[in-house]
């Protein structure tokens, strides 16, 4: 098993970022600005359902990859830290699935 982390993306990201355009899918991404990268980041979600609903458990580790990439690019554009993301994640563990969402529903 790989120690590779999403943090570990998020650095590499963060990294890319601030290469040239012309040289890094990530530089050019976030020089097209956040509606570009948000209709990409979508792109890649469909693709992941697609091969989750066709059952193709190769393509879909490939979309996932994919989709997790790009939702980094999102949140690095927007100025949110994985960090911020983990720590919702953490704090909803406290509690069932759906008693978190119907407390969203609720408010």
């Amino acid at each position: 098993m790989s120690g590779f982390t999403l943090s570990d993306l998020e650095s590499i990201v963060e990294q890319r970022a601030k290469a040239s355009p012309e040289e890094s899918w990530t530089a050019k991404l976030v020089a097209a600005g956040q509606v570009k990268a948000a209709k990409k980041l979508g792109e890649e979600a469909v693709e992941t359902v697609m091969a989750a609903v066709m059952d193709d458990r190769v393509n879909l580790t490939h979309e996932a990859a994919d989709l997790l990439y790009h939702l980094i690019v999102v949140l690095k554009i927007a100025g949110v830290p994985l960090q911020n993301v983990m720590g919702e994640l953490e704090k909803r563990t406290g509690q069932s699935g759906l008693t978190e969402k119907a407390s969203r529903q609720s408010s």
